[in-house]
């Protein structure tokens, strides 16, 4: 535990601002897909889902692109806010498919991305947030 500890104080700055903005570029894409069902479909674009579900889904189009930019800008919240998204947004997407669609994982390719996403963040988080914590900044 004492090497792990060590090795995510000692992350490589380039690194934490490559996962920074790799996550930044993928909550754009996720963003932009919600703002596009905004456009067309207003904030219920699926007559499918609950009213709730529909409007956690139109919330994303705000809360990826803030997520996004407090990444750019290396602010310990931006890892926090994409965290609680990949977390939330894996959670309603599971229950949409499985308990709404009664689908599965294997035949929603939406989903599958979904899981990768939040694998990705909430693996490299605590490296990330811990460099960010140290109030070092990305760019320097």
């Amino acid at each position: 535990m004492r090497g792990v500890i060590s090795w995510m104080r000692h992350t490589p700055r380039w690194t934490v601002a490559a996962v920074c903005g790799i996550a930044a570029v993928l909550l754009f894409v996720g963003a932009s897909a919600h703002v596009s069902d905004l456009l067309r479909h207003g904030l219920y674009p699926y007559d499918w889902a609950p009213g709730w579900l529909n409007l956690y889904w139109s919330s994303l189009a705000l809360f990826d692109v803030l997520a996004a930019l407090f990444l750019i800008r290396g602010e310990r919240r931006g890892i926090d806010l994409a965290c609680a998204i990949a977390v939330t947004d894996l959670a309603a997407n599971g229950y949409a498919v499985y308990g709404l669609q009664h689908s599965d994982l294997a035949a929603q390719p939406g989903l599958q991305r979904l899981t990768v996403f939040a694998a990705i963040v909430l693996a490299t988080a605590p490296f990330v947030r811990r460099h960010l914590d140290r109030g070092d900044a990305l760019c320097s």
